[in-house]
């Protein structure tokens, strides 16, 4: 798979609050056309290291480069143009439709106190339809499931029309049909030469997606290579401080598929 140019690059860098650093160290670069999967377990630093490369915190130590520019040299409405953010999860305490929430994503193109056009309006309904979430167009926000307010938010990111996606843990509130029509949506995005940056806590997203994976345990990012590769069982027991062991199988058209299951003590 070809990847394209960096869009981040950290150096030596060290993120955390006030004076306590959660990672440190990093050093990567994320491309565009790569998936990059983030795992670890909860409280080792993925959205604290996802909230910094985004600009929303300083970094204590080392650089982040944006397009080979110093990040703090951009303003937020570029970062923006550059780089969109699909959180973990969001609230909105007003009533807006599920049409206008992906019309946000537009407001970084637009000026101070410029409405969207035309052209806004088809670049979010084509981010709607992309999703398979037309049916929620007219729906409330607020009043739709958990699941369907991810999708949404993922779509308002597609209506950004960005170079890298940052995903905090996207399939979180996803059935199962939607985890999977959301990896496929990923593997589209990577090959229109969108990178991708996801934070998951199911590691078998990162063997589906052919991603690079970046394993945060030990105070840093330990391993950065290849799934197929960095995905290996003692790898799996520092991630995850529990005995992992590997299933290999395949479908029905013989494509290896690979699972993972604790051991039994």
């Amino acid at each position: 798979m070809m990847h394209g140019p960096s869009v981040i690059e950290c150096r030596g860098l060290a993120v955390g609050y006030g004076s306590r650093r959660v990672v440190e160290g990093v050093e990567l670069r994320l491309r565009s056309g790569e998936i990059c999967c983030f795992l670890g377990q909860n409280g080792r630093g993925k959205t604290t290291l996802f909230r910094t490369l985004l600009g929303f915190i300083p970094p204590l130590a080392g650089s982040i480069l944006l397009n080979g520019r110093p990040l703090g040299h951009w303003t937020p409405a570029e970062r923006a143009r550059m780089v969109a953010y699909v959180p973990q999860a969001h609230q909105s305490m007003f009533p807006f439709r599920v049409e206008e929430v992906v019309l946000f994503g537009r407001t970084a193109h637009l000026g101070l106190f410029a409405s969207p056009g035309k052209g806004d309006w088809r670049v979010a309904q084509k981010a709607i339809e992309m999703l398979g979430i037309g049916h929620l167009a007219g729906k409330l926000f607020p009043e739709i499931s958990g699941g369907e307010r991810q999708m949404v938010m993922l779509a308002r990111a597609l209506a950004q029309e960005a170079r890298m996606m940052i995903l905090d843990e996207p399939s979180s509130n996803l059935d199962y049909g939607n985890q999977a029509l959301l990896l496929r949506k990923v593997q589209e995005l990577a090959r229109q030469g969108i990178g991708i940056a996801m934070a998951t806590h199911a590691p078998e997203h990162a063997l589906q997606l052919d991603a690079r994976v970046a394993a945060l345990m030990d105070g840093g990012i330990s391993v950065w290579e290849r799934a197929e590769h960095a995905l290996v069982p003692e790898v799996m027991k520092r991630l995850y401080s529990i005995d992992i062991d590997m299933i290999a199988a395949s479908d029905s058209k013989g494509n290896p598929l690979r699972f993972f299951s604790p051991l039994n003590s």
